[in-house]
């Protein structure tokens, strides 16, 4: 089959898409994933073409208060708009087609395609009592309040929906709004698969049946890939250190300063990733610290002592694959409700929101993960959850089934 997967967003969005697409090429099929350009490497290594998106997902630094909220908002817009001709243009000849939580043109897609599509998520975006809308996770509100902010979140306009609305006036699809389009679907049955686990989020009691937990989906990985020998050579020069990783969205000054002022506080060996996080290391100076650029997770956290990140998606189950405790410093939608799991699971301190992050805090955080056996051992607990599980399954068995009956 020639299988169509939307993933807008980051390098987080995209590297579980490889981890799927590999799985359905292994299979037999034929896997476009539309992605930012820049990930190109990742999707064609993992033996996709790739749709490529060359509008950027933020907006130039230096942007700031209502302007730059005012320019963030017009930069997602276009983004969105130009993911979305994206997609129309690779569609040609799809016979089925998945979708992100950002991308639920897709379904509009595959409806006057005539074709099945399914929701692939990384965070849960179904109302329910157990968290809060992703949007703004930074606040548990309790049973009733999560079920309530949830339903209303649904509401709000977002960035897509204008790109939403010109996909089905082009294809010449009646008009709909984004929540008649969840409710139809859904009424129908529309599969809605989680890139999540269950060891990590236990299934909340009040989902439909609809909705799956398929364990985490990981990265495709290619064979040839070696680490830098300025890499081996340090970790073998000392003991386990802190990894610092902040995602591919901009490092904030005053974060970067707090990991310097950390750093040097505790004078722990650590590993800088990021192009973000060069300047640190170069301002540090010191032996003990080594900055490096795209190292696949699954190889670099075995061999850390604790994380320090953000708390997305991606980078909290790669650290509780690795059975490593985590520092996180959250800064919106779904950060917040991870780091929170992680405190949940003890596997990593309480959150630091990055806005409120000093050197001070940080190190304090850090010499905890680093002395705390009750995390060790939780991070240890997750990871050994983890390894039974056949994420990929599901959604290969979706295809499988539909190769029969097409």
């Amino acid at each position: 089959m020639q299988v169509l997967i939307l993933s807008p967003g980051t390098r987080g969005d995209v590297a579980p898409a490889t981890g799927l697409g590999a799985a359905f090429v292994a299979d037999g099929h034929r896997v476009t994933i539309v992605a930012n350009s820049e990930y190109e490497a990742l999707v064609t290594g993992a033996g996709c073409s790739i749709a490529p998106i060359t509008a950027p997902i933020t907006p130039p630094s230096g942007t700031v208060g209502a302007r730059g909220v005012r320019a963030h908002l017009a930069t997602l817009r276009t983004y969105m708009d130009q993911a979305a001709t994206a997609a129309l243009a690779a569609a040609v000849g799809a016979e089925a087609v998945l979708t992100n939580a950002i991308s639920p043109y897709g379904h509009d897609i595959a409806e006057h395609l005539g074709v099945p599509s399914a929701e692939a998520l990384l965070q849960p975006s179904q109302p329910s009592a157990a968290y809060p809308p992703m949007i703004a996770s930074g606040t548990d509100l309790g049973r009733v309040g999560n079920r309530m902010a949830g339903h209303l979140a649904q509401q709000v306009r977002t960035p897509y929906d204008p790109a939403r609305q010109r996909v089905r006036s082009e294809l010449g699809l009646p008009p709909e709004s984004r929540r008649a389009a969840q409710r139809r679907r859904r009424s129908q049955g529309l599969p809605i698969h989680h890139g999540i686990s269950p060891a990590v989020l236990p299934r909340p009691d009040d989902w439909p049946a609809e909705l799956t937990l398929d364990g985490f989906w990981w990265p495709h990985e290619p064979d040839d890939w070696a680490p830098p020998p300025s890499l081996l050579e340090f970790l073998d020069a000392g003991p386990a250190p802190v990894v610092v990783t902040l995602g591919s969205i901009p490092t904030s000054s005053a974060t970067a300063r707090a990991v310097a002022d950390a750093l040097t506080a505790t004078k722990a060996r650590a590993v800088l990733q990021g192009e973000d996080l060069r300047q640190v290391a170069e301002h540090l100076g010191s032996p003990d610290i080594l900055h490096v650029g795209e190292v696949p997770h699954s190889w670099l956290l075995p061999r850390a002592a604790v994380v320090v990140h953000q708390a997305g998606a991606g980078i909290t189950s790669a650290t509780l694959r690795a059975g490593i405790p985590s520092v996180t410093l959250p800064v919106h939608t779904d950060q917040p409700f991870w780091a929170r799991r992680l405190v949940a699971l003890d596997a990593g301190t309480e959150p630091i929101p990055a806005k409120d992050a000093d050197g001070g805090r940080l190190a304090a955080a850090i010499t905890t993960a680093l002395s705390s056996r009750q995390l060790r051992d939780g991070a240890h607990a997750v990871r050994d959850a983890l390894r039974g599980e056949n994420s990929t399954l599901p959604l290969q068995s979706w295809l499988r089934r539909l190769a029969v009956t097409s």
